[in-house]
């Protein structure tokens, strides 16, 4: 058995893409438009590792959105300096939900609610301000 990748449905694909993509940091591995069906695939992975795909679907005729279905649980990624990365995805406008208060793990959410862990590489960061006296905003 091996491991393949995670889907999630999303509402908007162009908003998605631009979280996912441009302030995240993950790289598109493919694209696969199904007319027929009427919905579009796009498969992501995190910088030089293509080991995890992330799997975005776009049903090109849904209107209503999607709920939160928190029983999905989250996305988790590991990132090289909790701090920075938190800071590059407030700079672009980001809520971080629960901060790196611990210089370990932090958590945000899509344009769709879908919930993403973000983890220290390595051992915990030295805690440091301003992340430590930072609240949680809403849900995770």
């Amino acid at each position: 058995m091996k491991y393949l990748h995670t889907m999630v449905r999303v509402s908007d694909l162009d908003e998605s893409l631009d979280f996912f993509v441009n302030k995240l940091g993950l790289v598109e591995h493919s694209r696969r438009e199904v007319e027929t069906g009427r919905f579009t695939l796009v498969f992501l992975h995190a910088p030089n590792d293509e080991s995890a795909l992330l799997e975005l679907t776009y049903n090109w005729d849904e209107s209503g959105g999607y709920s939160e279905g928190r029983n999905f649980g989250h996305l988790a990624y590991s990132v090289e300096n909790i701090y920075d990365c938190c800071q590059k995805l407030m700079d672009q406008g980001v809520t971080i939900n629960r901060p790196p208060r611990d210089g370990r793990m932090a958590f945000i959410r899509t344009p769709d609610n879908i919930s993403i862990e973000l983890l220290q590489q390595g051992d915990a960061l030295p805690i440091q301000e301003p992340w430590q006296s930072m609240g949680n905003i809403g849900s995770w």
